[in-house]
């Protein structure tokens, strides 16, 4: 599924400003402890969370993520948006729920890309 069509079922707007919407997301995770997203995820995902701090543009781009959707139409902190801008990591907010997000998708045809969390 190309990010494009992933920002249509998020009903999302776009935040940062050079990207291309073209790209191919293989699947989704949602978290919201970054450890889990390194522990647990696999690459070419688009991640969702509600976190908007800088820490989360440097774990997607450690866990070779796609794209960011803020859930609940939570806005990034401005060194959030600077950090994706220059990484080319596209940021996008999103009016749904985790909850609700993640079933659009994956009822879209994204891929959950979760795996067990080592306990």
């Amino acid at each position: 599924m190309n990010l494009r069509d992933v920002i249509k079922l998020a009903n999302g707007t776009l935040l940062t400003v050079s990207i291309d919407a073209d790209i191919q997301v293989s699947g989704g995770y949602g978290a919201d402890l970054m450890s889990d997203v390194l522990a647990a995820s696999r690459p070419d995902a688009v991640l969702l969370t509600g976190l908007t701090n800088p820490q989360v543009v440097r774990t997607a781009q450690m866990a070779e993520f796609r794209a960011i959707i803020f859930v609940r139409g939570k806005q990034p902190q401005t060194e959030t948006l600077q950090i994706a801008d220059q990484e080319n990591i596209p940021l996008i907010t999103s009016p749904f729920g985790m909850f609700e997000l993640c079933g659009r998708l994956h009822q879209a045809g994204l891929k959950s890309f979760e795996t067990n969390v080592p306990g």
